[in-house]
């Protein structure tokens, strides 16, 4: 641990190898049990548990390190970072891997007629939303985008993605009430 408090993420972020391997010497234990513990809550193996900490690297070195340039030491350590950055990626994972525990044929019709339901679009006053908000509340629920594909149109993390859709439905539950699920 006190060799990735040690850390120089400015020569980390230029590319230099070596000070990359040492990087991920000292973050694996941290990545590894965090995701670990993240894939154990979604009863999945060990492999995908070091697929998921693979992503975790993958997402810490694309696009030039711009997630792991985020850090900011004023606001949580390096190891307590690593964790949340962790997390996020195993359950990502994690929900990739979900798959249909009934087979489709199993499903009784009626439950899959959906243009025989009558569903009401919510009219969302001027100015409750951000744009952004409006904008991914359109491709998640309007366009039935995923996270990932949403992020990579907008440029933007796939956390901010989430957090953003996150802070919509807090202030719609709040102007709204609970009704909306």
């Amino acid at each position: 641990m006190t060799e990735l408090n040690q850390t120089d993420l400015r020569v980390l972020t230029t590319g230099n190898k070596r000070a990359w391997d040492t990087f991920v010497a000292a973050a694996a234990p941290v990545i590894n049990a965090v995701v670990r513990r993240a894939m154990a809550s979604y009863r999945l193996g060990e492999e995908d548990a070091m697929d998921a900490a693979q992503d975790v690297f993958v997402r810490l070195c694309a696009n030039d390190f711009r997630l792991l340039k985020t850090f900011d030491p004023a606001r949580a350590g390096l190891a307590t970072w690593l964790a949340v950055v962790s997390r996020s990626a195993a359950v990502d994972h994690a929900r990739r891997r979900r798959q249909s525990t009934l087979p489709i044929d199993d499903v009784p019709e009626a439950a899959l007629a959906v243009e025989d339901r009558h569903i009401e679009k919510i009219k969302i006053p001027q100015g409750l939303l951000t744009e952004r908000q409006t904008l991914i509340l359109k491709c998640l629920y309007d366009e039935e985008r995923d996270v990932a594909e949403i992020a990579v149109l907008l440029k933007i993390d796939a956390q901010t993605v989430r957090s953003t859709h996150h802070k919509a439905l807090l202030r719609l539950r709040a102007h709204f009430g609970e009704e909306i699920p």
